[in-house]
């Protein structure tokens, strides 16, 4: 978050879908930062997830967060998002020629941006290339599954022994 760094406590925020004619905002969870941006090199990393929620509204105003963004893009490593997590992507101009979902709301953020934006039900993910995206958190499922196919993982329910696979987010 702007203005935070190692050592500090966030507060953040659960959007959920109760029937109401948008998302409905509870207090989340308390978070103890144990990296900061500007610690972060985008080489030693494999792929990246970027959260919904408010803090996209934020992390789109840090310039070293888009830079870690634009360097997944152009370097073609895996980047998922979800919900207002795209936000992040059209401050970085990431894209443009690109097909993606996000929350409904951003939609036109996509659109004015230069992507395509593909309205899919809540629970589903959209795949382009190296970049996995769904609309809100109930598509967590998918958007995992969809990354973790990119990323080349495999996962083997009958090996017997539970997965190696580690992936790191940035938030």
């Amino acid at each position: 978050m702007p203005g935070k760094k190692k050592g500090d406590t966030i507060k953040t925020a659960i959007h959920d879908f109760e029937g109401d004619q948008t998302y409905t905002e509870k207090p989340g969870h308390n978070f103890h930062l144990n990296y900061a941006f500007a610690e972060v090199n985008p080489e030693e990393y494999a792929g990246l997830v970027i959260a919904g929620g408010r803090a996209p509204e934020y992390l789109r105003l840090n310039q070293q967060v888009l830079e870690v963004v634009q360097h997944f893009m152009e370097k073609d490593k895996p980047l998922a998002a979800v919900c207002h997590g795209i936000q992040i992507l059209t401050a970085a101009r990431v894209v443009e020629g690109r097909r993606l979902t996000a929350y409904p709301a951003v939609g036109p953020e996509v659109s004015l941006a230069g992507g395509t934006f593909v309205p899919v039900d809540a629970t589903e993910a959209v795949v382009d290339g190296n970049l996995v995206t769904s609309p809100a958190w109930p598509g967590h499922p998918a958007l995992i599954r969809e990354f973790l196919k990119v990323m080349g993982a495999t996962i083997d329910l009958n090996a017997g022994s539970p997965a190696t696979t580690s992936v790191e987010y940035l938030t």
